[in-house]
């Protein structure tokens, strides 16, 4: 019997999945599903699966982060994303096999079945991985942000971003050298574009690039301070998950 666990942060994603398992391949056995990077480390630990059904975009990071976590692994992977290009490009470079949400019953199959003939010919994909995630990493070491502004579209790198502040429909970008780019989108708009790429938002008016924090202080009234001494604050309900996501880095 063929062990396959599900790691998806939506409860409708994960019983999509495993109804389409359970429909087309009585052979693969569903021994357990998670929603995060750490409840799918403690879950693959536990039940030694031989296929992963792992999203991309999780609550805490991404598939790609929980991958880089675990010491080693055998198991074969199929990623489940919605559209995503540069994680996509990654895979495709790997040669790894995807799904795309919504789920399509035929890829589906036809990406399970892959899998399935992978794991009877015990075929050795570590290959594929080491090419997958260099081709994440240099993804992120690279990857560039366009910043419109009313006279100017600048270029920036996203990790020379210290952080970013809210002024109503306007934010700030900081950036390690001292320049200021000051541009008419909300932080809203690039929490979500970032958070991949190590940004977290302390408070309502912040998000910071984790990369850049020097100290968190952990008292009732805390706040963190960057590496260029600017200091951030925290509110009480984000303070635990940054403490949380800080000590998982």
């Amino acid at each position: 019997m063929i062990k396959a666990i599900i790691i998806d942060d939506e409860t409708a994603m994960q019983e999509v999945n495993s109804q389409l398992l359970s429909e087309y391949f009585p052979s693969i056995k569903l021994v357990g599903t998670a929603n995060c990077i750490k409840s799918g480390i403690d879950l693959i630990q536990k039940e030694n699966p031989d296929l992963v059904l792992l999203d991309i975009e999780l609550t805490d990071g991404s598939g790609f982060q929980l991958l880089q976590k675990l010491p080693s692994y055998d198991f074969k992977v199929v990623f489940i994303t919605a559209f995503d290009s540069y994680a996509i490009k990654a895979i495709k470079f790997s040669a790894i096999d995807y799904i795309l949400k919504p789920v399509n019953e035929i890829e589906f199959k036809e990406a399970i079945q892959r899998a399935l003939d992978l794991i009877e010919s015990k075929e050795h994909t570590e290959s594929q991985f080491n090419i997958l995630m260099n081709s994440f990493k240099k993804e992120l070491q690279n990857k560039k942000l366009v910043l419109r502004t009313q006279n100017s579209m600048h270029i920036v790198d996203i990790s020379e971003i210290h952080f970013c502040k809210s002024d109503n429909s306007y934010t700030t970008f900081y950036f390690k050298d001292g320049e200021k780019i000051l541009v008419s989108k909300s932080l809203k708009d690039y929490e979500s574009l970032l958070k991949e790429y190590g940004f977290f938002r302390p408070h309502q008016s912040y998000l910071v690039n984790l990369n850049h924090i020097k100290k968190v202080d952990k008292t009732d009234h805390g706040f963190i301070i960057m590496k260029n001494k600017k200091e951030i604050p925290i509110s009480t309900r984000q303070k635990k998950n940054l403490i949380d996501l800080l000590d998982r880095l």
